[in-house]
């Protein structure tokens, strides 16, 4: 079997786990474990189909970092229910949710996956440089479009998307990115600067939708040079042209807010995934009934042991 890395974007998938499994199994104590029971079903099945070699569990150690929010205010503005003055602000996450992340953090390293985060980073920056960084192919898993950007057929990077659901997962590609938008994943993160995202607080260009984000690009290759044109006054319509140089103040910081980082300072882990040993699999297990994780915990072991 050819190596394979696997990035998961873990917030993602853990939010995805509470909103979309019933919480109706507790532990004996009483505290909610759907979260956790649905992250361990969804790297189970992960596993199965995507047969990675390696795997790394990236992580939000910043969810909101100040840099980004200096350069655009707005910045997830939205989702702040406490501002830290030194710290990461707090966000909004539901108490039921809140209580099952260092669950999480624990089953995850039952089962030997490693847990990277940056400080000031989003696990967004994470999995940037680990999928820049990586010698063997990559699959990101994610329902966060911004990841879009890193899709590169030649290095064999891919993103399993999980926005319509794990039993709609739909893998992207250089060609199918270019079908969605119209746009090369390359331009992506430009693309994604123009449109604007309401979910991250990214305001966008005025006026700019997709459509015409995707033409600009077309025509003139990236961000600079569709500034370039608009300053100009070529290859665009005088309504368009100003609206780009409009939002000039806005597209000067940005590409930096939206693009990923791709040089932090960590490494693609080694050590490969196996199955575990029996003294893993019996702490898992007696984590597993510690806390009611049941046949969740025994798939994501069984799939490992694959």
């Amino acid at each position: 079997m050819s190596d394979r890395l696997m990035l998961l974007d873990t917030a993602s998938l853990y939010f995805r786990a509470f909103f979309g499994v019933p919480d109706k199994v507790k532990a004996p104590d009483g505290t909610s474990v759907n979260a956790a029971r649905g992250l361990l079903d969804i790297i189970a099945k992960l596993v199965t189909l995507y047969e990675p070699t390696h795997i790394v569990a990236c992580w939000d150690d910043d969810w909101r970092p100040q840099w980004r929010v200096d350069l655009i205010p707005t910045y997830k503005t939205h989702r702040v229910v406490e501002v830290v003055a030194a710290g990461p602000d707090v966000e909004e996450v539901p108490d039921p949710l809140e209580a099952q992340l260092p669950l999480i953090r624990e089953s995850l390293a039952a089962l030997r996956i490693p847990i990277i985060g940056v400080a000031e980073h989003e696990a967004d920056d994470v999995i940037g440089t680990l999928a820049t960084r990586s010698t063997m192919p990559v699959d990101v898993v994610t329902g966060d479009r911004d990841l879009f950007q890193l899709v590169d057929d030649g290095r064999g990077v891919r993103v399993v998307y999980t926005a319509r659901g794990m039993s709609n997962l739909e893998v992207l590609t250089d060609e199918s990115i270019v079908a969605k938008y119209g746009v090369l994943p390359t331009q992506y993160a430009d693309f994604a600067t123009m449109r604007g995202d309401a979910s991250d607080g990214l305001p966008g260009v005025a006026g700019v939708g997709e459509k015409t984000a995707a033409t600009l690009l077309q025509a003139h290759g990236d961000l600079a040079g569709i500034r370039a044109a608009a300053a100009a006054g070529e290859g665009m319509s005088a309504g368009v042209r100003a609206k780009v140089i409009a939002a000039s103040d806005y597209l000067d910081v940005a590409p930096t807010v939206v693009e990923v980082a791709r040089n932090l300072n960590i490494e693609v882990p080694a050590e490969p995934v196996r199955a575990l040993d029996p003294s893993e699999v019996d702490a898992a297990t007696a984590l597993a009934a510690q806390w009611n994780l049941g046949s969740s915990m025994n798939r994501a072991v069984a799939a490992l042991a694959r």
